[in-house]
């Protein structure tokens, strides 16, 4: 079996958020072939949009896992539902949200996922946890260096 190094990031900011985001860590870790193997620490952020909502807890995990990047997502999704995510407002509340950052080096778009997720590099609640669990010379496929957006944020 092919291991594959994916990025998760994970978020949320309702309903104790911490709960949600270390719960779906153990969750993720919980898949079968997948094992968490890198956390970052948690981070409160502010929301994007819609600024009258709570802050956001958010955190990135770098897991290895042997499935294909639409069985993790359809799995990932599954997650959300059991912290009765509703996909209702564009950057609203939620409870839970799990998105594939990068799966090994693969680029992928589909009408259901789109890899490297693109707007990752515009957003400093992904790249300062994910720098945390790399480092300055981590490059994300198709756009280069991490360190490149750090500086920019």
């Amino acid at each position: 079996m092919v291991l594959n190094t994916v990025f998760i990031a994970l978020g949320s900011n309702k309903n104790h958020p911490i709960y949600h985001v270390r719960k779906g860590m153990i969750q993720i870790n919980h898949l079968n072939g997948t094992r968490v193997i890198k956390k970052s620490s948690l981070y409160s952020t502010d929301p994007l949009g819609y600024s009258y909502q709570p802050k956001y807890i958010n955190a990135v995990i770098k897991v290895q896992t042997t499935k294909e990047p639409e069985e993790l997502l359809d799995h990932l999704q599954i997650i959300e539902s059991k912290h009765h995510r509703k996909r209702q407002k564009k950057w609203g509340p939620r409870t839970l949200d799990l998105d594939i950052l990068i799966f090994n080096s693969r680029k992928i778009s589909t009408n259901r996922l789109t890899i490297p997720h693109p707007e990752m590099i515009f957003r400093s609640f992904v790249l300062i946890p994910l720098y945390e669990i790399t480092n300055y010379r981590f490059n994300i496929p198709k756009y280069g260096r991490l360190l490149k957006y750090l500086k920019k944020i």
